[in-house]
């Protein structure tokens, strides 16, 4: 995160660079993370699964 955000810009005030930080986690980087309890999937692939694969993988 350090290099992918923090060092790639200025930030002007604190409250810029939490919702900057926020953003990152929640929106890129949760998002393609794989998931053990989803099968080692991201979220995105999981949603995509047919409904009886995600039964199964329950």
């Amino acid at each position: 995160m350090q290099i992918e955000l923090l060092n790639r810009k200025k930030w002007k005030t604190r409250v810029e660079l939490a919702n900057a930080i926020f953003e990152h986690i929640e929106i890129f980087h949760n998002r393609r993370r794989r998931h053990s309890a989803l099968c080692y999937r991201t979220p995105i692939e999981y949603e995509l699964l047919p409904e009886t694969d995600t039964t199964a993988a329950s």
